[in-house]
Protein backbone atom coordinates (compact mmCIF):
# COMPACT_ATOMS: atom_id res chain seq x y z
CA UNK A 1 0.00 0.00 0.00
CA UNK A 2 2.74 2.48 0.98
CA UNK A 3 4.81 1.79 -2.14
CA UNK A 4 1.76 2.12 -4.40
CA UNK A 5 0.77 5.36 -2.68
CA UNK A 6 4.26 6.78 -3.12
CA UNK A 7 4.09 6.00 -6.85
CA UNK A 8 0.82 7.97 -6.96
CA UNK A 9 2.33 10.91 -5.05
CA UNK A 10 5.63 11.32 -6.90
CA UNK A 11 4.05 13.20 -9.85
CA UNK A 12 1.94 15.31 -7.46
CA UNK A 13 4.75 17.19 -5.69
CA UNK A 14 8.20 18.50 -6.62
CA UNK A 15 9.54 17.30 -3.24
CA UNK A 16 10.64 13.64 -3.17
CA UNK A 17 10.71 13.83 0.64
CA UNK A 18 7.02 14.80 0.68
CA UNK A 19 6.09 11.80 -1.44
CA UNK A 20 8.03 9.58 0.97
CA UNK A 21 6.42 11.04 4.11
CA UNK A 22 2.90 11.36 2.74
CA UNK A 23 2.84 7.74 1.60
CA UNK A 24 2.56 6.88 5.30
CA UNK A 25 0.27 9.77 6.25
CA UNK A 26 -3.14 8.73 7.58
CA UNK A 27 -4.96 11.70 6.06
CA UNK A 28 -3.56 11.05 2.58
CA UNK A 29 -4.43 7.38 2.89
CA UNK A 30 -8.04 8.21 3.84
CA UNK A 31 -8.56 10.57 0.92
CA UNK A 32 -7.02 8.29 -1.68
CA UNK A 33 -8.99 5.27 -0.43
CA UNK A 34 -12.29 7.17 -0.57
CA UNK A 35 -11.59 8.59 -4.03
CA UNK A 36 -10.70 5.09 -5.25
CA UNK A 37 -13.92 3.68 -3.78
CA UNK A 38 -15.88 6.41 -5.55
CA UNK A 39 -14.30 5.42 -8.86
CA UNK A 40 -12.35 8.66 -9.14
CA UNK A 41 -8.74 9.13 -10.20
CA UNK A 42 -7.11 10.57 -7.06
CA UNK A 43 -4.22 12.14 -8.99
CA UNK A 44 -6.57 13.81 -11.47
CA UNK A 45 -8.80 15.05 -8.64
CA UNK A 46 -5.82 16.58 -6.84
CA UNK A 47 -4.55 18.34 -9.95
CA UNK A 48 -7.95 19.80 -10.83
CA UNK A 49 -9.10 20.91 -7.35
CA UNK A 50 -7.85 22.79 -4.35
CA UNK A 51 -9.21 24.16 -1.07
CA UNK A 52 -9.16 27.69 0.25
CA UNK A 53 -9.47 28.02 4.02
CA UNK A 54 -10.89 31.35 5.17
CA UNK A 55 -9.56 31.45 8.71
CA UNK A 56 -11.25 33.11 11.72
CA UNK A 57 -9.41 36.37 10.95
CA UNK A 58 -11.06 36.35 7.51
CA UNK A 59 -14.46 36.05 9.20
CA UNK A 60 -13.66 38.88 11.61
CA UNK A 61 -12.36 40.95 8.69
CA UNK A 62 -15.45 40.25 6.53
CA UNK A 63 -13.22 38.94 3.75
CA UNK A 64 -15.44 36.25 2.22
CA UNK A 65 -17.29 38.26 -0.43
CA UNK A 66 -14.11 39.96 -1.75
CA UNK A 67 -12.53 36.51 -1.89
CA UNK A 68 -15.42 35.05 -3.88
CA UNK A 69 -15.16 37.92 -6.38
CA UNK A 70 -11.39 37.45 -6.64
CA UNK A 71 -11.78 33.72 -7.28
CA UNK A 72 -14.27 34.33 -10.09
CA UNK A 73 -12.08 37.01 -11.65
CA UNK A 74 -9.06 34.70 -11.56
CA UNK A 75 -10.77 31.75 -13.25
CA UNK A 76 -11.47 29.66 -10.17
CA UNK A 77 -14.90 28.19 -9.49
CA UNK A 78 -16.30 27.31 -6.06
CA UNK A 79 -17.57 23.73 -6.34
CA UNK A 80 -18.34 23.10 -2.65
CA UNK A 81 -18.41 25.17 0.55
CA UNK A 82 -18.56 24.13 4.19
CA UNK A 83 -18.33 25.75 7.61
CA UNK A 84 -15.50 24.27 9.64
CA UNK A 85 -15.16 24.11 13.41
CA UNK A 86 -11.52 24.85 14.23
CA UNK A 87 -9.42 24.02 17.27
CA UNK A 88 -5.78 23.67 18.29
CA UNK A 89 -5.64 20.08 17.02
CA UNK A 90 -6.73 21.05 13.52
CA UNK A 91 -4.03 23.73 13.44
CA UNK A 92 -1.36 21.21 14.39
CA UNK A 93 -2.60 18.65 11.88
CA UNK A 94 -2.77 21.15 9.05
CA UNK A 95 0.70 22.61 9.61
CA UNK A 96 2.27 19.50 11.16
CA UNK A 97 5.25 19.45 8.81
CA UNK A 98 5.93 23.19 9.23
CA UNK A 99 5.00 23.74 12.89
CA UNK A 100 8.44 22.63 14.12
CA UNK A 101 9.76 26.17 13.45
CA UNK A 102 6.78 28.01 14.97
CA UNK A 103 7.71 30.02 18.05
CA UNK A 104 5.93 29.34 21.36
CA UNK A 105 4.35 32.78 21.03
CA UNK A 106 2.98 31.97 17.58
CA UNK A 107 1.48 28.73 18.84
CA UNK A 108 -0.18 30.60 21.71
CA UNK A 109 -1.61 33.23 19.36
CA UNK A 110 -2.80 30.56 16.90
CA UNK A 111 -4.61 28.78 19.73
CA UNK A 112 -6.32 32.04 20.65
CA UNK A 113 -7.30 32.66 17.03
CA UNK A 114 -9.19 29.39 16.66
CA UNK A 115 -11.39 30.44 19.58
CA UNK A 116 -12.57 33.55 17.76
CA UNK A 117 -14.78 31.95 15.10
CA UNK A 118 -15.45 28.92 12.98
CA UNK A 119 -13.83 28.99 9.55
CA UNK A 120 -15.07 28.51 5.99
CA UNK A 121 -13.58 26.03 3.53
CA UNK A 122 -14.09 26.53 -0.19
CA UNK A 123 -13.36 23.66 -2.55
CA UNK A 124 -12.39 25.20 -5.88
CA UNK A 125 -11.81 23.96 -9.37
CA UNK A 126 -10.25 25.53 -12.40
CA UNK A 127 -8.61 24.78 -15.72
CA UNK A 128 -5.34 22.85 -15.51
CA UNK A 129 -2.70 24.15 -17.86
CA UNK A 130 1.00 24.49 -17.17
CA UNK A 131 0.19 24.57 -13.46
CA UNK A 132 -2.25 22.34 -11.56
CA UNK A 133 -5.10 24.16 -9.82
CA UNK A 134 -3.59 24.08 -6.29
CA UNK A 135 -0.22 25.39 -7.50
CA UNK A 136 -1.87 28.16 -9.49
CA UNK A 137 -4.11 29.13 -6.55
CA UNK A 138 -1.22 29.27 -4.09
CA UNK A 139 0.84 31.40 -6.48
CA UNK A 140 -2.06 33.78 -7.07
CA UNK A 141 -2.97 33.95 -3.37
CA UNK A 142 0.29 35.65 -2.40
CA UNK A 143 2.92 35.19 0.27
CA UNK A 144 2.49 34.78 4.01
CA UNK A 145 5.11 37.51 4.49
CA UNK A 146 3.28 40.83 3.90
CA UNK A 147 6.44 42.40 2.47
CA UNK A 148 6.33 39.95 -0.44
CA UNK A 149 2.68 40.43 -1.44
CA UNK A 150 1.98 42.02 -4.81
CA UNK A 151 -1.01 43.83 -6.39
CA UNK A 152 -3.49 41.40 -7.88
CA UNK A 153 -2.83 38.72 -5.29
CA UNK A 154 -5.61 37.75 -2.91
CA UNK A 155 -3.71 38.54 0.26
CA UNK A 156 -2.69 41.93 -1.14
CA UNK A 157 -6.34 42.64 -1.96
CA UNK A 158 -7.52 41.68 1.52
CA UNK A 159 -4.93 44.05 2.95
CA UNK A 160 -3.99 42.73 6.38
CA UNK A 161 -0.31 43.47 7.01
CA UNK A 162 0.53 40.69 9.43
CA UNK A 163 2.49 37.45 9.17
CA UNK A 164 0.02 35.59 11.37
CA UNK A 165 -3.23 37.30 10.34
CA UNK A 166 -2.96 36.35 6.67
CA UNK A 167 -6.67 35.40 6.45
CA UNK A 168 -6.44 32.51 3.96
CA UNK A 169 -4.60 29.24 3.46
CA UNK A 170 -4.40 26.85 0.53
CA UNK A 171 -2.47 23.62 -0.15
CA UNK A 172 0.83 24.09 -1.96
CA UNK A 173 0.53 21.27 -4.47
CA UNK A 174 -1.71 18.32 -5.44
CA UNK A 175 -0.16 16.06 -2.79
CA UNK A 176 -1.23 18.57 -0.14
CA UNK A 177 -4.76 18.60 -1.58
CA UNK A 178 -5.12 14.91 -0.79
CA UNK A 179 -3.87 15.41 2.76
CA UNK A 180 -5.88 18.52 3.59
CA UNK A 181 -9.09 17.10 2.16
CA UNK A 182 -9.17 14.54 4.99
CA UNK A 183 -8.03 17.06 7.62
CA UNK A 184 -10.93 19.41 6.91
CA UNK A 185 -13.66 16.86 6.25
CA UNK A 186 -14.72 13.57 7.77
CA UNK A 187 -15.76 10.69 5.51
CA UNK A 188 -19.43 11.74 5.34
CA UNK A 189 -18.60 15.35 4.48
CA UNK A 190 -16.06 14.26 1.88
CA UNK A 191 -18.88 12.30 0.23
CA UNK A 192 -20.96 15.48 0.15
CA UNK A 193 -18.02 17.37 -1.38
CA UNK A 194 -17.70 14.77 -4.13
CA UNK A 195 -21.46 14.91 -4.73
CA UNK A 196 -21.33 18.71 -5.01
CA UNK A 197 -18.49 18.48 -7.52
CA UNK A 198 -20.42 15.90 -9.50
CA UNK A 199 -23.36 18.26 -10.01
CA UNK A 200 -21.15 20.90 -11.62
CA UNK A 201 -23.02 23.62 -9.70
CA UNK A 202 -21.35 26.92 -8.84
CA UNK A 203 -21.51 27.07 -5.03
CA UNK A 204 -20.46 30.72 -4.61
CA UNK A 205 -23.97 31.70 -3.52
CA UNK A 206 -24.01 28.98 -0.87
CA UNK A 207 -20.58 30.13 0.33
CA UNK A 208 -21.90 33.69 0.69
CA UNK A 209 -24.85 32.40 2.73
CA UNK A 210 -22.52 30.48 5.04
CA UNK A 211 -20.41 33.61 5.45
CA UNK A 212 -23.40 35.66 6.50
CA UNK A 213 -24.28 33.07 9.10
CA UNK A 214 -20.72 33.17 10.45
CA UNK A 215 -20.78 36.97 10.47
CA UNK A 216 -23.99 36.93 12.52
CA UNK A 217 -22.12 35.01 15.25
CA UNK A 218 -18.78 36.81 15.01
CA UNK A 219 -18.39 40.57 15.58
CA UNK A 220 -16.24 42.53 13.16
CA UNK A 221 -13.15 43.84 14.93
CA UNK A 222 -10.30 46.30 14.41
CA UNK A 223 -6.99 45.05 13.04
CA UNK A 224 -5.11 48.18 14.14
CA UNK A 225 -2.36 48.10 16.74
CA UNK A 226 -3.44 51.23 18.61
CA UNK A 227 -6.95 49.88 19.19
CA UNK A 228 -5.50 46.58 20.44
CA UNK A 229 -3.16 48.31 22.89
CA UNK A 230 -5.95 50.52 24.20
CA UNK A 231 -8.19 47.53 24.91
CA UNK A 232 -5.39 45.50 26.54
CA UNK A 233 -4.39 48.37 28.81
CA UNK A 234 -8.01 48.81 29.83
CA UNK A 235 -8.18 45.10 30.70
CA UNK A 236 -4.96 45.39 32.74
CA UNK A 237 -6.07 48.51 34.58
CA UNK A 238 -3.63 50.87 32.87
CA UNK A 239 -0.06 50.87 31.55
CA UNK A 240 2.98 49.92 33.63
CA UNK A 241 5.42 52.68 34.54
CA UNK A 242 7.41 53.91 31.57
CA UNK A 243 5.41 51.91 29.02
CA UNK A 244 5.95 53.12 25.44
CA UNK A 245 3.19 51.81 23.13
CA UNK A 246 5.32 52.61 20.07
CA UNK A 247 8.09 50.23 21.14
CA UNK A 248 7.71 46.61 20.01
CA UNK A 249 9.88 45.39 22.90
CA UNK A 250 7.69 47.15 25.46
CA UNK A 251 4.50 45.72 23.95
CA UNK A 252 6.00 42.22 23.82
CA UNK A 253 7.08 42.52 27.47
CA UNK A 254 3.57 43.69 28.40
CA UNK A 255 2.00 40.59 26.86
CA UNK A 256 4.52 38.20 28.35
CA UNK A 257 4.12 39.70 31.83
CA UNK A 258 0.33 39.48 31.61
CA UNK A 259 0.55 35.85 30.47
CA UNK A 260 2.97 35.01 33.27
CA UNK A 261 0.58 36.54 35.80
CA UNK A 262 -2.40 34.81 34.17
CA UNK A 263 -4.11 38.15 33.60
CA UNK A 264 -7.29 38.14 31.50
CA UNK A 265 -7.05 40.09 28.25
CA UNK A 266 -9.31 40.44 25.22
CA UNK A 267 -8.15 37.56 22.96
CA UNK A 268 -8.59 39.41 19.67
CA UNK A 269 -6.56 42.39 20.88
CA UNK A 270 -3.81 40.07 22.07
CA UNK A 271 -3.76 38.37 18.66
CA UNK A 272 -3.53 41.67 16.79
CA UNK A 273 -0.79 43.13 18.97
CA UNK A 274 1.09 39.88 19.43
CA UNK A 275 1.18 39.19 15.69
CA UNK A 276 3.04 42.49 15.26
CA UNK A 277 5.51 42.43 18.16
CA UNK A 278 6.22 38.77 19.02
CA UNK A 279 8.51 36.39 17.11
CA UNK A 280 6.75 34.01 14.76
CA UNK A 281 9.65 31.59 14.17
CA UNK A 282 12.11 29.82 16.44
CA UNK A 283 15.05 30.74 14.23
CA UNK A 284 16.48 27.23 14.51
CA UNK A 285 16.67 24.99 11.47
CA UNK A 286 14.35 24.50 8.48
CA UNK A 287 10.78 23.28 8.70
CA UNK A 288 10.24 19.55 8.24
CA UNK A 289 8.87 20.02 4.71
CA UNK A 290 9.63 23.31 3.05
CA UNK A 291 6.89 25.20 1.18
CA UNK A 292 6.81 24.83 -2.59
CA UNK A 293 5.52 27.14 -5.27
CA UNK A 294 5.09 27.48 -9.00
CA UNK A 295 8.85 27.71 -9.75
CA UNK A 296 9.44 24.45 -7.85
CA UNK A 297 6.67 22.78 -9.82
CA UNK A 298 7.97 23.98 -13.18
CA UNK A 299 11.59 23.14 -12.39
CA UNK A 300 11.19 20.05 -10.24
CA UNK A 301 8.90 17.84 -12.32
CA UNK A 302 9.51 16.31 -15.75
Amino acid sequence: MTAMLRDLLVPLTPLPAKADIYSGDTYVQESVAQLDEAGLDAAKFAREHSMLLLKPDAIVGRAVLPTLTWLRDNDFRVVSAHTLAVNRHLVRALWYYAWNIASPERRRLADLLVGISDALVLVVGGPVGELPTPVRLTAAKGATDPRKRRPGELRHLLGRDSFLLNLVHSPDDPADVLRELAIYFDEHTRSRVLADIGTGTDCSGHAAELAEELYSRTPAREFERDAAIERILADLGGPPDGFDPRADEACAALLRAAWAADRAMDPWSVIVLGSQVLPMRTGTGPQTLRPVGAPDWLEGLP
